[in-house]
Parts: C-alpha cells; sequence; structure tokens
C-alpha cells in the first residue's frame, strides 16, 4: 500500500535460484513496489521467504537502481564514490589501499576500470551504469535486484550490458532479478519471467508466459505498439479487445 492505495494485491510468485527473472508490466502495474517490498523499504502484508534460511534471515542483497540522484558539480571520482561506505576515515585523507584494490577488482569484473579517476558527474548514462553494477557487487549478492538496467541507454548499449550480466551470473552464481520494459531484451537474456499487472498475470520461461493472450492481459491496448520482431519466435502482438479485460481490483 502507498498513499492508502493498495498497488499489488495477492501477489505470489516465485524467483528461481540462480535464474534471470524479470518482471513485465504496464506502468504503474506495481514492479518498482514489489522490488521496494523485496528490499525492505517498504511495509507490505503477507511473507517474502528466502528458501534454506532462517525466518527473518535475508540473503545478500545488490541493488542497481533506475538511475541515480546526484549533485553532477561535486568534485567526486569514481573510486572515491564506491569507497564510501567501505571505509570510516573522511575520503580527503585519501582511500586506503585495500579498499582501492577492492574498488578497482569490481570495476574491472564491470569492465570499467578504465573509469576510477573520472570525476562521478561527468559519466554517460551506460558509464554510470557500470559503477552502479560495480557498487552492487561490492555487496558480493546473492540477489543482484535491478530496476531496468536498459533504461537511458541505447539498444547495443543495453545488449552489451545484459550480456555482461549474463556472464557474472554464471561466474559468481548470484540470482537477477530485474524489471524490465524491453521484450527483446526479455526474450533474449531471461530464463523467467513474472507478469505483473497489480496481481501476477502470468509466470515461467519466457516462451510460455510471452504469449498473445498473456501480453494483451498485462499490456492491452498498448501491445499495439510493440514490435513483432520484439516477440519470441512465432509469437505476435495482440491487439484485440478480447485481451484487455476490466483492470484487477487494487
Amino acid at each position: 500500500m502507498r498513499g492508502g492505495l493498495h498497488i499489488l494485491d495477492a501477489v505470489s510468485a516465485t524467483v528461481p535460484r540462480g535464474s534471470c527473472t524479470a518482471i513485465v508490466g504496464p506502468n504503474g502495474a506495481g514492479k518498482t513496489t514489489l522490488l521496494l517490498a523485496l528490499l525492505g523499504d517498504l511495509p507490505y502484508l503477507g511473507r517474502i521467504d528466502f528458501p534454506g534460511r532462517a525466518e527473518g534471515q535475508r540473503p545478500r542483497i545488490g541493488y542497481v537502481p533506475q538511475k541515480l540522484d546526484f549533485d553532477r558539480g561535486q568534485p567526486i571520482t569514481v573510486r572515491e564514490f564506491l569507497t564510501l561506505g567501505l571505509q570510516r576515515r573522511p575520503l580527503w585523507f585519501g582511500v586506503a589501499g585495500r579498499w582501492r584494490r577492492k574498488a578497482h577488482d569490481k570495476l574491472a569484473q564491470v569492465q570499467a576500470l578504465h573509469l576510477a579517476s573520472r570525476r562521478l558527474g561527468a559519466l554517460s548514462g551506460g558509464e554510470l551504469q557500470r559503477v552502479l553494477l560495480a557498487l552492487a557487487l561490492l555487496q558480493e549478492p546473492e540477489l543482484l535486484v535491478l530496476d531496468e538496467p536498459e533504461a537511458g541507454v541505447d539498444f547495443h548499449g543495453g545488449f552489451i550490458f545484459c550480456e555482461l550480466l549474463d556472464s557474472l551470473r554464471k561466474e559468481q552464481h548470484f540470482t537477477q532479478l530485474m524489471v524490465s520494459h524491453d521484450l527483446s531484451t526479455i526474450t533474449h537474456h531471461a530464463t523467467h519471467v513474472i507478469c505483473l499487472k497489480h496481481g501476477v498475470v502470468a509466470e515461467g520461461p519466457p516462451k510460455e508466459v510471452l504469449t498473445p493472450a498473456n501480453l494483451g492481459i498485462t499490456f492491452g491496448l498498448h501491445m499495439g505498439l510493440v514490435k513483432p520482431d520484439s516477440l519470441p519466435s512465432g509469437l505476435t502482438a495482440c491487439t484485440a479487445t478480447c485481451c484487455n479485460p476490466p483492470r484487477n481490483h487494487a
């Protein structure tokens, strides 16, 4: 509930361990609200279970937000930004060697070591996205949560970023959960999909879930804007009114 309104109702879904799970749905469907509840930033009714852990115990979670609000004129380097939460001494005393090495290691993992000495405010959208990923990886996450990782990045840059995520997920064995509007990205990279519209419309493997019927229920008439090549092989966009039922009760 946000602002006295029920955003999500009777949500029941599974994120398979080690998967790349994508949450898709129209604006206002509750995708970000679901992420914030998972992160513990919003109160909710019900429970979120993490199998294999004691009740109330949470895995290590890394979070990559859709955007970062900060003063771009601030004279802070990428290296300093990454070590803000690591060392106790003020940054004007310099970055301690072990934290410098740790920051550089994560930057190298996301292929952005060359950005270490750059001013944070001078980064492009794609460069900042990699730095935020490096920051999330500093948590050594078991669960990596991303809110629209392709937002603000061109198609090629978004594809390369998702390829990088695929490689990191397989190497470091974390579970990836991301919100995305890009059905092409989801088709190529997700192993599990949750269609959300104030409740779960469908979930499962992309080829089973991203059907014209499910997409019509999830997006309604907006599916008329989806390019055919954005859908899995054999699927087409559905714009029939029968696929646009009344909105679920909030």
